[in-house]
């Protein structure tokens, strides 16, 4: 599934909110948020505006792509099913970066979105753009292989095709299913996300 800034957007405002939460008890969290841009002089009124723009879609995005808890309770049957929802894969890419780690799964993205490609001259620059971004040796971005899958996927390069990361993305999935994602379901952002209240129904 791509990556949605929408849901990335909603994703920053809930774990904005949690933040203000805890060291305000949760009263008057919008115009604390409001506050803390309004601090600045009249010539900062441009970009506070802007940010109180963003603000206003996240809040939308966060309204229309928040999962119910019973949606969120699904996400912790397997990684998979976290991945696939748009609101999840963006929490669970929001809470890797807390752990200096979202390279993995940017990295499995990739992956995702290089099989889709049917041309053969895109396919060979998005190979090689990917092996140059996440395999190869101190790389920017490098991901945590075992030399053999790092040379098999080097090798790989010798004759592109769709299945030329399979392996080193299985790899990659592996290590995301057991390390990050057994604590993404511990962690106070998913958690809030189970617990949340329903709204109560009009009198």
């Amino acid at each position: 599934m791509p990556f949605s800034l929408e849901a990335a957007q909603a994703v920053e405002l809930h774990a904005e909110i949690l933040r203000c939460s805890r060291g305000r008890g949760g009263v008057g969290v919008a115009l604390s948020l409001q506050r803390r841009h309004t601090l600045k002089e009249a010539k900062d009124m441009k970009t506070r505006l802007g940010i109180f723009r963003r603000r206003n879609e996240a809040e939308k995005a966060l309204k229309t792509l928040k999962p119910t808890p019973e949606e969120a309770l699904k996400w912790g049957e397997a990684l998979e099913k976290l991945l696939q929802h748009k609101y999840g894969l963006a929490a669970f890419r929001a809470f890797l970066r807390t752990e200096f780690s979202e390279e993995n799964l940017e990295f499995w993205q990739a992956c995702e979105d290089y099989k889709k490609i049917k041309s053969q001259s895109k396919m060979v620059s998005k190979a090689k753009k990917i092996y140059a971004e996440y395999i190869a040796t101190q790389s920017c971005k490098e991901v945590n292989l075992d030399s053999y899958t790092r040379e098999h996927t080097k090798d790989n390069m010798q004759s592109i095709s769709p299945g030329s990361f399979d392996l080193a993305q299985r790899r990659i999935y592996a290590l995301m299913e057991k390390d990050p994602y057994p604590r993404f379901l511990r962690s106070e952002l998913y958690l809030d996300l189970v617990n949340q209240k329903k709204p109560s129904p009009p009198l």
